[in-house]
């Protein structure tokens, strides 16, 4: 273990030195990353030092123990001894799994899209159910939630919705929610009291750099139009809502959340870079979840990857066949508990992958 620590002190200390050189500042590029594998690297460095620490202390221990001479010593030395003990496997865990190559689209932060599936009406309040629950979810987390494009349901909710999210390590958190998201519920418009099912559909991109996706202006049409649904007048009668189409790939990003047009485009072309970034992600991740027959990120957006069922308050995530009987608190954004559990079922598959020996 000190020994893969040891390679790992050297790359840190090279990268310390790399983050204060003029030409890797004046690089946006690298210096983003740099200062990423550095904040990473830090923390593996505090876990070396705890157990650089604890082993000193447990070999401290041991001599006491042997030499015998001091009764009180020797008894102090056998609690420093089990704590040792007791302390090394678990920070041994926590290293390995920090020693997973980590991937580098999980620092960035999200743009998430959710759109009403099959069902009707009762889709669309499902689609504002789960934008309501990610809202609080990241709220909680001290994270921004900011709202790019929306279209409303006929009763409620969301056709589609469009936000971003920036803080730390959001994509690699949010990630996990990407798929189809179904509920078992009797809907507000139902009269004889039977339960439907409806879903909705959840995408999460990484938000790219402008240097992560070099976009042709040539490439993309333009159009202006006004802004719909609430916001006064100047909103709905000024032409400040702006379309992007990129013609080589058809794909299409809009937004009408400001009353600025030229923030309106701004935001638009983030997603729209987004969606092109995330269009290769897409490629790779299906190729990495075929390598390792990962069901946890497999990049297949028609997968059916949770239930929540009303009339039994559970919700049951169908990847990891992981059930909980708390479904009003999960609503309300109380989802970490599910994302600690994908995040270290993809975490034991790395470890499986990996044919390095720590």
């Amino acid at each position: 273990m000190l020994d893969k620590l040891q390679i790992v002190k050297q790359r840190f200390d090279e990268v310390s030195d790399l983050i204060i050189q003029p030409d890797i500042i004046s690089d946006q590029k690298r210096y983003v990353q740099l200062t990423r594998e550095y904040k990473d690297l830090k923390r593996l460095m505090e876990k070396r030092d705890a157990y650089i620490e604890l082993t000193d202390n447990l070999k401290e221990a041991e001599e006491i123990i042997a030499d015998g001479s001091d009764a009180e010593m020797v008894e102090m030395a056998k609690m420093q001894y089990d704590e040792a003990k007791d302390g090394i496997p678990k920070l041994e865990e926590e290293i390995k799994v920090l020693l997973i190559p980590k991937d580098p689209e999980d620092a960035k932060n999200a743009v998430m899209e959710l759109r009403a599936g099959t069902g009707g009406d009762e889709a669309s309040i499902f689609a504002g159910d789960l934008f309501r629950m990610y809202t609080k979810y990241c709220e909680g987390k001290g994270w921004n939630v900011s709202t790019v494009d929306f279209s409303e349901g006929t009763n409620g909710g969301f056709k589609e919705i469009q936000f971003e999210v920036s803080g730390e390590d959001v994509y690699g958190t949010l990630k996990f929610e990407a798929g189809v998201h179904r509920v078992q519920r009797v809907p507000q418009t139902e009269t004889q009291g039977r339960v439907h099912t409806s879903a909705a559909t959840v995408m999460v991109f990484p938000e790219a750099e402008e240097f992560d996706v070099e976009i042709d202006p040539k490439d993309v049409r333009i159009d202006y139009f006004c802004s719909s649904g609430p916001g006064g007048q100047s909103v709905n009668t000024t032409y400040s809502a702006v379309r992007l189409t990129h013609e080589p790939t058809g794909l299409v990003a809009q937004c009408q959340d400001q009353k600025s047009q030229h923030k309106n485009k701004e935001k638009a072309f983030k997603v729209l870079r987004s969606r092109l970034y995330d269009l290769e992600l897409a490629k790779k991740q299906e190729e990495d979840a075929a390598k390792r027959g990962s069901m946890v990120s497999s990049g297949d957006r028609s997968a059916k990857i949770r239930t929540y069922n009303y009339p039994q308050g559970r919700v049951t995530d169908h990847r990891i066949g992981l059930t909980l009987y708390d479904l009003q608190n999960i609503v309300n954004g109380d989802i970490q508990k599910i994302i600690d559990e994908l995040q270290l079922a993809e975490n034991t598959e790395k470890l499986k992958a990996s044919d390095e020996t720590i």
